[in-house]
């Protein structure tokens, strides 16, 4: 059991660190690939689209790490369409000096709310697809990420001691006028907390007894993610540069990605 756990978690971190590097690599080509790069992730979606119907009545270490894959998938979609600038938000301003309380998390809400909204319905087709059959990773694993991604946000408008801006494009540079650096904010300890419950609850249910080797790939593959969520909160606390872990994919970016 426990090499099936292991390989499950070496395929995790893989995939994450793999699909992260591939989404960066494409969003530093020139602004004018990016359309061909949105309908290569189309088409990567639609097959992950089938993924998840084809596995969510497949209960089986397969069925499991299909789903997951397909919402890797699916979720590189929602990357790609944001950070090449096609699903992002209204606002496309740098944040005024002035701007305070609700008037900056308003203009903030607007540079992402586009984006916000595709991953929440992406979510809820998800569930509505999946909803009552036997496999669901695919659901828990979107939910994960959604969650994950939201409680990053708020956590650098709120306030930050570290955090890097290499991974926007030139053109959303403007986003990070609206991460704040400072000392560490209420709903980090928070954040970091109820992870980490988390994924001690799916662990435990993935070295489970009763559990079957379904649940043991499906759970560590849930836990494996979750953990990977939490350090990528402990970056934003301390003085490492996460991007370090995807320079291969990040060269200087090429001249002409000002272009819309």
């Amino acid at each position: 059991m426990f090499g099936i756990i292991g390989a499950t978690i070496v395929y995790t971190v893989f995939l994450w660190w793999f699909s992260t590097g591939a989404i960066l690599w494409l969003n530093r080509r020139p602004s004018v690939t990016y359309r061909l790069s949105l309908i290569a992730a189309s088409l990567v979606a639609v097959a992950a689209t089938w993924g998840l119907v084809a596995s969510m009545t497949d209960p089986s270490p397969a069925g499991a790490v299909l789903a997951f894959t397909a919402t890797i998938g699916l979720w590189g979609w929602h990357e790609i369409s944001f950070l090449t600038g096609f699903v992002a938000g209204p606002q496309t301003r740098f944040c005024p000096p002035d701007a305070r309380g609700w008037s900056r998390f308003r203009l903030a809400a607007a540079t992402v709310i586009y984006h916000e909204i595709a991953l929440v319905l992406t979510a809820g087709v998800i569930a509505a697809i999946t909803w009552g059959q036997p496999n669901q990773i695919g659901l828990w694993a979107f939910a994960i990420l959604l969650v994950s991604r939201l409680s990053a946000k708020f956590n650098l408008f709120l306030g930050v001691p570290n955090f890097t801006d290499e991974f926007f494009p030139d053109r959303l540079r403007y986003l990070s006028s609206y991460i704040r650096k400072g000392p560490v904010n209420a709903l980090l300890p928070v954040s970091a907390v109820a992870g980490t419950l988390l994924a001690v609850l799916e662990a435990r249910a993935a070295l489970a007894s009763t559990a079957t080797a379904f649940h043991v790939v499906g759970y560590t593959l849930l836990c494996a993610l979750t953990s990977l969520a939490l350090i990528e909160h402990l970056f934003m606390v301390l003085p490492l540069q996460d991007a370090a872990l995807w320079r291969w994919a990040m060269p200087a970016a090429p001249k002409g990605n000002n272009a819309s």
